[in-house]
Order: C-alpha cells, then sequence, then structure tokens
C-alpha cells in the first residue's frame, strides 16, 4: 500500500522541485570549537618548583637536591634517553599535558621544559 503511495507522490515532488528543509552545510563552517579557560596559566615560579619536586621525586636522579633551572638533564642528573623520557612523562603526568616527542627531544634542562610548560596554555 505505501509503496503505491510513493510511486504516485515521486512525480508531484520532482514537479514541485522537492527541497530538503535544512540547507547542507548552512552552519558548519561558523561552528568552530572554542576552548574556555576558568583559571589563568600557572606562574612561572610555581612551575619551576613543581618540575623540580617531581626532579627529586624521581628515583634515577644522581644529584636531586642540587636541581636548579640551569640544571641538565644529562650532565647534571646523569640520565640516559630513557630516564629523561621517564622523566619528561612524569612531568607531563603533574601539570595534565603531552610533550610532542619532537619538542621533547629538544629539552635538555629544568629551564627549557619550565619555558615549555610556561608556553602552554593546557597547563596546569
Amino acid at each position: 500500500m505505501l509503496r503505491t503511495v510513493f510511486r504516485a507522490a515521486q512525480p508531484i515532488a520532482l514537479k514541485t522541485g522537492f527541497q530538503p528543509l535544512v540547507a547542507k552545510n548552512a552552519y558548519i563552517s561558523v561552528l568552530r570549537p572554542i576552548r574556555f579557560y576558568s583559571a589563568a596559566s600557572v606562574d612561572k615560579k610555581e612551575i619551576t618548583n613543581r618540575v623540580i619536586d617531581v626532579i627529586k621525586a624521581f628515583d634515577k636522579t644522581a644529584a636531586a637536591s642540587e636541581v636548579t633551572p640551569q640544571t641538565y638533564f644529562h650532565k647534571d642528573l646523569g640520565l640516559d634517553s630513557l630516564d629523561t623520557v621517564e622523566l619528561l612523562v612524569a612531568i607531563e603526568e603533574e601539570f595534565d599535558i603531552e610533550i610532542p616527542d619532537k619538542i621533547a627531544d629538544e629539552l635538555k634542562s629544568v629551564g627549557e621544559t619550565v619555558d615549555y610548560i610556561a608556553s602552554n596554555p593546557e597547563a596546569n
């Protein structure tokens, strides 16, 4: 029964120029995802203190008591590349961010890491 109704209605719909109720892609270009931040970013001094605390808690560092922003991971702390990656993962977890691999390879000192975290608006 419905088949006959649709067959009968098909020529009428084609003659009247059947148009969909909503135009295709009418609003898609206008809608863009926006992230709103509820608090100001973390200041550099707090970032430095938190990074130093993570390093001191990391069990593979050689000189954990003398960590400053000028401290290098390999030269001063005695970390190899795998230990450095583990340390950066711990720092990522502390600040709830993800450091891309390309940037993580360039981070060689505490100061560089602090600068990167300070420039990342998603760090908290």
